[in-house]
């Protein structure tokens, strides 16, 4: 990508996919083969991704939030069950817990990493209380040592969100394959993108042959038409894994570029007070789904939607954090201090293997110059 100058105002798009493979090249594939739904190479990314992440079985489905539904039908939670999730995250978690029937349970969260806090997941647990499902937002991965032996201490299942964090490792070991079950997404922002799609992730052969059965409307395989349990459609199509199939090909590229976007953020963005970048923990390799940086409560500064239009105004687009659960309607209850106070300040910088290190100082010069107060 060629640097940008002031004058030019450039369009500088909050995301953009890598699609500089095969990708064309296995979608005529999959439409000359005229297997447009299922078909080879649903069959073949279910073998590849799941061995490149290093987990035993993966299966694919339409997208990041059915996948969270799937794996909370598979380890049984229904109505009567609790499922704690972080209070500042993407909505699809909280919702297809609801859409199972059980109740989230809200947690607050770090304020340096913003991912779940341990001690306020622990402090949320009750008899109800049968999963968790820590949210690796932006790429970063949460305390899963800790999270991990609290669950365990308590009977209970981690579903791993995974859905920003895909090749993101903790300890060496990739985000989505630290839990019961991890989900991933392939949402068109992602690491690996088909447009739509996820894919479960788990080392459980039974927890595999269910999510397979309720994927697929509860059918038998091997018995057409003869239903075991009521099931759903989830499946994803062969046109979108033919593209997720050319991604896996290069994704040892994607991540590397990923990772330098990240390193060139952090560089130009050190020691600045004020603002935070994310935190990421000393055993954390990230994969960048997008660079957030948070303003410190400073009466000098501009409010967020200020920094945010001006950043705008010189063609940088830029997306605020997510909303606290608990300032929205479905979910309004007693504020997480936490939660709520990250939520009204982080801004999401662009992120992704397009961007070189002079765009990305272009970025940082102007993210910089837009906090001076207004006058």
């Amino acid at each position: 990508m060629r640097s940008p100058t002031t004058a030019e105002k450039p369009r500088i798009p909050w995301a953009r996919p890598s699609l500089v493979g095969r990708e064309r090249e296995y979608v005529v594939d999959a439409l000359d083969s005229t297997w447009i739904s299922g078909g080879p190479y649903v069959e073949r990314l279910e073998r590849e991704l799941p061995a490149r992440m290093g987990a035993r079985h993966g299966v694919a489905v339409n997208n990041g939030t059915t996948a969270l539904q799937l794996a909370l039908m598979a380890v049984g939670i229904g109505p009567g069950d609790q499922v704690i999730v972080p209070g500042f995250t993407f909505v699809a978690a909280a919702n297809m817990v609801l859409a199972v029937g059980a109740t989230p349970v809200q947690a607050d969260v770090d304020p340096d990493t913003w991912l779940l806090d341990p001690e306020s997941f622990r402090a949320a647990i009750t008899p109800a209380t049968r999963a968790v499902i820590p949210v690796h937002l932006y790429g970063n991965v949460a305390d899963m040592d800790a999270i991990g032996g609290i669950a365990r201490d308590h009977g209970m299942f981690v579903i791993e969100d995974a859905a920003e964090a895909a090749f993101s490792t903790h300890r060496g070991r990739c985000a989505g394959t630290l839990g019961t079950i991890g989900t991933l997404s392939f949402q068109a922002t992602k690491t690996l993108a088909t447009g739509e799609g996820g894919m479960v992730l788990t080392e459980d052969a039974e927890l595999d042959r269910r999510m397979r059965l309720l994927r697929d409307h509860g059918m038998r395989r091997g018995r057409r038409y003869w239903h075991d349990v009521v099931g759903y459609n989830f499946r994803l199509t062969n046109l979108q894994a033919a593209v997720g199939c050319a991604q896996i090909e290069q994704i040892e590229g994607l991540c590397r570029e990923r990772r330098r976007v990240h390193e060139t953020y952090r560089r130009c963005l050190a020691d600045d007070p004020r603002f935070r970048p994310q935190r990421f923990a000393d055993e954390v390799s990230p994969v960048l789904w997008t660079f957030g940086v948070r303003l410190l409560p400073r009466a000098d500064l501009p409010a967020r939607d200020v920094v945010m239009a001006r950043l705008l105004e010189r063609g940088i687009e830029t997306r605020p954090g997510f909303h606290a659960l608990s300032d929205m309607p479905p979910y309004a209850g007693p504020s997480l201090p936490v939660a709520s106070q990250v939520s009204r300040n982080v801004i999401l910088l662009p992120a992704y293997p397009a961007l070189d290190d002079a765009t990305i100082a272009f970025i940082c010069e102007a993210f910089t110059s837009t906090l001076a107060p207004s006058g």
